[in-house]
């Protein structure tokens, strides 16, 4: 059977209605409260706060305030009026029975509706992204043709000037083998008149002795011509290309620095760890082979059990804990969180043996790890003192005080960490 929670204060004006109610040494969260326009439920088990509206209010703009041990509450009257009272009163069971439906049903189609604009707003932003998105690649495509296109015509450009060049070298060089000089053609004929003669006059003179060989003189003078004097003129080579820029994409690396010869070794350590951690799978394959894909990551596992502890179903916690365990047995988070389900089924001995384990995984000590391992001293404390094993329990909790003494797992059980030590000092 429910506690009813019967204290509450209450004042109106023309447009709204300021509730106050007590919730004094509980914990409220927005979970616990319900809002209709006729109908409002705080739900704390076992503690139960329930109201029947004496009119309708707008209960999208009204609010509810926690604080100090006390709810308070604004709702806005949908007609400005004065209520006689805050419920209804002399009302029957059955119509009671109406409105807490029907307030349901409306809470539950409201919620649909949420639900599928949530939907609506996530296909339309998906949409917009890939719009965005082949935009984007549209517009690199066209920029990088033009690149491509403007360098072709350089290029082109290029190759003509160079093909104009080569055809008034060639058209230079030909002219002058053409020009060469009537004057060295006549000289030359000459000079080889001039040997014949007396090549003649040497046989005429000198009849009796063979005949003498004639010796071809060089041609001397300024009118000679020889081809190898000549000097060639070197080609003209085109101008050098435009600058231009192209940028490159580079593969994205797991690590922030660049890539060292000398750090492989250490980056392939650290990856093969990573992986081990993240898909190692310690149990038997055979047992998992009716599994769903998801169900075979433990961080998925271990998301799954944190939703079903924050509900309070925590023998289903520990099962997805257990579960996630048998894939990887090496995660310090999910002995943690078993041992708080523990807690909360009072199995001691467990809760001990959990934290215990992941302080062992929790090694070596580091600012990153300080909060996993400020619970697990808390947790395994606690376990200790329930067992009413207080030495343990206060050596546990002076140890997460010398880690972070304002924690907030330390914060809320503050009076009672000091009750004990007062209790054992004594």
């Amino acid at each position: 059977m429910p506690v009813w929670l019967r204290q509450y204060h209450w004042r109106q004006s023309g447009t709204a209605v300021f509730l106050s109610l007590p919730v004094p040494g509980l914990r409220v969260t927005p979970a616990n409260i319900f809002c209709s326009e006729q109908y409002l439920k705080v739900c704390i088990p076992p503690f139960l706060f329930e109201a029947f509206l004496f009119a309708p209010i707008d209960d999208t703009n009204s609010t509810a305030k926690i604080g100090n041990g006390t709810i308070f509450f604004t709702l806005y009257k949908k007609e400005v009026a004065m209520w006689e009272s805050l419920t209804l009163e002399n009302a029957d069971k059955e119509k009671l029975q109406y409105l807490r439906q029907n307030a349901v049903l409306k809470a539950q189609e409201k919620a649909k509706e949420e639900e599928q604009a949530r939907k609506v707003t996530k296909q339309e932003s998906k949409n917009y992204t890939l719009e965005a998105t082949m935009k984007l690649e549209e517009a690199e495509r066209k920029r990088i043709e033009d690149l491509k296109e403007k360098e072709r015509q350089n290029v082109t450009k290029d190759l003509e000037i160079w093909n104009k060049q080569q055809k008034y070298a060639e058209k230079q060089k030909e002219c002058k083998q053409e020009c060469v000089p009537k004057e060295q053609k006549l000289h030359q004929e000459v000079e080889q008149i001039k040997e014949k003669k007396k090549e003649k006059i040497n046989k005429t003179m000198i009849p009796n002795e063979g005949t003498c060989k004639s010796r071809l003189k060089p041609t001397t003078g300024l009118g000679s011509y020889s081809m190898f004097s000549e000097k060639l003129e070197e080609e003209q080579l085109p101008a050098p290309r435009s600058p231009a820029t192209i940028k490159i994409n580079f593969t994205s690396r797991v690590f922030p620095t660049p890539l060292r010869e000398s750090r492989v070794a250490e980056e392939e350590e650290w990856l093969r760890k990573q992986a081990e951690a993240q898909g190692a799978i310690s149990a038997d394959l055979s047992e998992l082979e009716d599994l769903k894909e998801e169900e075979k990551n433990p961080d998925w596992l271990k998301d799954k059990g944190n939703k079903m502890f924050a509900t309070g179903n925590y023998l289903a916690a520990v099962n997805a804990y257990n579960l996630a365990l048998r894939l990887n047995n090496k995660l310090p988070l999910l002995y943690l969180n078993r041992a708080a389900c523990h807690l909360k089924l009072r199995n001691f001995h467990k809760a001990i043996e959990d934290s215990s384990k992941a302080l062992e995984l929790l090694t070596p000590p580091v600012p990153s790890n300080k909060n996993a391992r400020v619970k697990a001293y808390v947790r395994r404390g606690t376990a200790f003192c329930q067992l009413e094993l207080y030495t343990e329990g206060l050596q546990d909790f002076e140890a997460a005080l010398k880690i972070d003494p304002k924690h907030t797992a330390i914060e809320k059980d503050a009076e009672k960490i000091q009750h004990l030590i007062r209790g054992t000092t004594q």
